[in-house]
């Protein structure tokens, strides 16, 4: 029965993702889609492999019923961290803009992998030996691994804010097409095959599903809760060193910002529940490319100023997406979401909002801001006083069946 809902679910996001697609060709007045499909397809491609690595380390944490908040400081530090071991190993190639060599990289990469090992221990060291929330001890790592990684970067740079790095070799993973969506593929194949066809994967949908029994069961947890967030670490930093690359700087105070969102956003949509226990890894790869087709969408649309949005798109897609498997969980049982004087509260908000981001983006797009705010939030209040005169018919004659 899992596997059925999950297919659905996955089968529904990518008629989404094709919806979307097509809403986007028919409103960019450049219709870019259509004119210019290959470069538009190569920017998505590899926007998307560069999500979708992190997004699978978030998927995994998520799946064994906890929250990594420290993904998008992990990628700036792990990306300040590589490009400081390339500058201490080779200071003069740094300085003077020279190649670095392979292996000077090679032992940058792999120091940068030792450290995001000892952050995703440390994190279930906080969670497991010192009872801290997954919340708060990943919320540590969102505030602190940034500030750390900005105070490294002025100790070994002359007090500079950012390392520069010129290294073709470098920057070609990053900046090709074809080694950012190799990459993810590879991770995407092997961290499917670990979660669906090893005994440690299912013992994390155990974990997540239900942690006393899964330790009542003989389960590890610990060594499970270990395993799940030294991966979500790894990922993260391959992510950061990518991005590094694509960026050719190392800058901790902007790399990889709120990135976390997008990640807990394309795992959610993709179909992992919060609560723990359920998601596909085929899931969450839609998720991010359904995420990156959104965001790339808007920028067509919108064009100049598309990334005041980004926040806005992907905080509402997690609450929708959230909001979509909450409702399905509460058909099963008759739960009602708008209850008396809150509901109608929150109907009214709910309204306003829409027809206020409705307002911003028409505005953007060059189209009468006014009359389509005011319809759109016309239109939310009308559906959702529809919802809750449903609600209330179908709580009256479960009242009236008692």
């Amino acid at each position: 029965m899992l596997r059925q809902i999950t297919s659905r679910h996955e089968l529904a996001l990518f008629f989404a993702i094709i919806v979307v697609l097509i809403l986007t060709t028919l409103m960019d007045s450049q219709h870019s889609y259509w004119n210019n499909p290959g470069p538009s397809a190569v920017d998505i491609l590899r926007q998307t492999a560069l999500l979708g690595i992190f997004a699978l380390g978030a998927a995994i944490v998520i799946i064994s019923g906890g929250i990594d908040l420290s993904s998008g400081s992990m990628i700036a530090f792990s990306g300040t961290i590589c490009a400081t071991l390339m500058l201490v190993l080779a200071p003069e190639e740094m300085k003077s803009a020279e190649p670095v060599g392979v292996w000077v990289i090679t032992l940058a990469i792999l120091g940068t992998m030792v450290v995001a090992f000892l952050i995703g221990s440390l994190h279930a060291w906080l969670i497991t030996s010192l009872g801290l929330p997954p919340f708060v001890a990943t919320l540590a790592s969102l505030v602190g691994l940034r500030s750390v990684g900005r105070a490294l970067v002025e100790y070994v740079n002359n007090g500079a804010s950012q390392i520069n790095i010129f290294d073709e070799q470098f920057r070609y993973l990053a900046t090709s097409v074809w080694i950012p969506v190799l990459i993810f593929v590879v991770l995407s194949a092997l961290t499917w095959i670990f979660m669906t066809r090893t005994v440690l994967g299912r013992h994390i949908y155990a974990l997540g599903g239900n942690e006393d029994a899964a330790r009542l069961s003989g389960i590890r947890t610990v060594r499970l809760k270990w395993v799940a967030y030294c991966l979500s670490a790894f990922l993260s930093a391959i992510a950061g060193i990518l991005y590094v690359g694509d960026q050719s700087v190392a800058a901790p105070e902007s790399l990889g910002r709120a990135y976390e969102l997008n990640a807990i956003a394309a795992a959610v949509v993709g179909g992992c529940s919060l609560h723990g226990g359920v998601g596909t890894i085929p899931g969450t790869i839609l998720g991010a490319f359904f995420l990156r087709i959104v965001i790339d969408g808007v920028a067509k649309i919108i064009k100049s100023g598309a990334d005041v949005y980004e926040g806005l798109i992907v905080g509402i897609v997690v609450v929708f997406a959230v909001a979509l498997s909450q409702f399905r969980e509460a058909a099963a049982v008759g739960r009602r979401f708008f209850v008396g004087a809150l509901g109608l509260v929150a109907i009214v908000t709910l309204s306003a909002v829409a027809g206020a981001v409705a307002m911003l983006f028409s505005d953007s797009a060059g189209m009468n801001s006014k009359l389509v705010g005011t319809a759109t939030g016309v239109l939310t209040l009308v559906v959702l006083i529809g919802a809750f005169t449903a609600e209330s018919a179908v709580a009256r004659r479960k009242k009236q069946q008692r």
